[in-house]
């Protein structure tokens, strides 16, 4: 049964004005489906085939003769030479939406698309299920930041019990994860990632080093929703300090990993700042630090960073689909005072504490105050997501969200 995703109206809008579209994401998020679901009249090709890329490669005219558009071309990333050859066809018709391609995040494969068709292709990203669309409970309604808050604000009761916070952690959002049992979904994410092993890290890095780069993986996981010291990590595997960072662009370009930038009122020192990690998926980070049982999830010493973690890749999801999620901070000053998140709209900057408690009290988010005192901020709604059920305020201005209204 096809679920419904938050990144449809967007897909939609843009088909009505790029001639070209570009889906990418992580593997197994659902591309393939949702593009195939949109556009069910399209022909549709996939370069996983070694036939079907050989052709493709050797002779891409013949092969774009053969699948004119409109077309759906799966797994792009496999013979980025098209890029060339599809920019010659578009400069020769520009009818909206005839070229729907989709792959795998990579530096090369974007690359290959800036150079090629800039200003002639939509970039858009779609990740694993958000709780909302794995509750079916999306919003088309919803188009931004503003109104993402405003939802916030009328809020008076959680959408759906239908999911625990312990479930949520440990099935995350893969389409064939939330439909397996615990035995299932353990062979499922081993073959997962002996697949992203395989066809996209092998190529990218020495094969004397893929072993390290699995231990690596495991490391990153560990310290989901921390700031990576890049150096420790370095020591840590014996590798240096620059592969380190290559492969962190790696995991990130996979659409595996994603950073949230520090907050400072001065633009230039917050990319000069250390940004903190956070994993896309709840549910492979389980999997590579081995965690099998929801209780242990939520009882364990990662219960709080894999609360956080669930909690902002949702919010990097929501943003993602308005083409926002750079639009996500967090803060901490010179003497220890942290917000988890600030989300920056064109008009407003809104504190999110993020706690993994039923009882909210006005002591937990006290951080929140503090920081409107120190940045000088005007007030503006603030929020703590929680398990709490209790919405409502828990201070002046402060209001409790139920994690399934994310």
């Amino acid at each position: 049964m096809y679920t419904k995703r938050n990144l449809e109206s967007t897909l939609i809008q843009a088909a009505k004005t790029f001639p070209a579209l570009f889906v990418g994401g992580p593997r197994r998020a659902g591309k393939t489906t949702l593009v195939q679901h949109l556009f069910k009249n399209y022909k549709y090709v996939l370069l996983d085939e070694m036939d079907v890329r050989s052709y493709a490669s050797e002779d891409p005219r013949g092969f774009l003769e053969e699948n004119a558009p409109p077309v759906i071309i799966d797994e792009i990333q496999n013979v980025p030479e098209l890029f060339s050859y599809i920019k010659a066809r578009i400069d020769k018709d520009k009818k909206p939406a005839q070229w729907v391609l989709t792959g795998s995040q990579q530096w090369a494969l974007m690359k290959g698309i800036s150079e090629s068709l800039a200003g002639r292709i939509a970039i858009l990203h779609l990740y694993p299920f958000g709780i909302d669309e794995a509750l079916h409970l999306t919003d088309s309604k919803i188009k931004n930041i503003e109104d993402y808050i405003n939802d916030f604000k009328k809020a008076t009761k959680i959408k759906s019990d239908k999911i625990s916070v312990g479930d949520w952690i440990l099935k995350g959002g893969y389409p064939e994860s939330l439909s397996s049992d615990k035995e299932t979904r353990k062979i499922w994410f081993k073959s997962y990632v002996q697949t992203y092993l395989d066809k996209d890290v092998r190529g990218n890095i020495k094969e004397s080093n893929l072993r390290d780069f699995e231990r690596f993986i495991q490391l990153i996981a560990a310290r989901t929703a921390q700031d990576i010291n890049t150096a420790e990590l370095s020591r840590e595997l014996g590798v240096s300090l620059p592969t380190i960072k290559q492969w962190l662009t790696l995991l990130e370009a996979s659409g595996l990993i994603f950073f949230v930038m520090p907050y400072h009122n001065n633009f230039g020192k917050r990319v000069l700042k250390t940004p903190r990690c956070y994993f896309m998926d709840t549910g492979l980070v389980c999997y590579l630090v081995g965690l099998q049982e929801a209780e242990h999830a939520l009882k364990g010493p990662m219960a709080g960073a894999l609360f956080e973690t669930a909690c902002v890749a949702q919010l990097y999801k929501r943003l993602s689909t308005w083409g926002d999620e750079k639009h996500l901070y967090f803060y901490r000053s010179t003497d220890g005072i942290e917000v988890d998140i600030l989300l920056e709209s064109e008009n407003n900057l809104y504190p999110i504490e993020i706690k993994l408690s039923s009882t909210i009290m006005a002591s937990k988010v006290s951080n929140i105050a503090k920081w409107f005192k120190l940045s000088g901020k005007l007030r503006s709604p603030s929020f703590v997501i929680s398990t709490s059920g209790n919405i409502g305020n828990v201070a002046e201005g402060i209001k409790n969200i139920h994690f399934s209204l994310l």
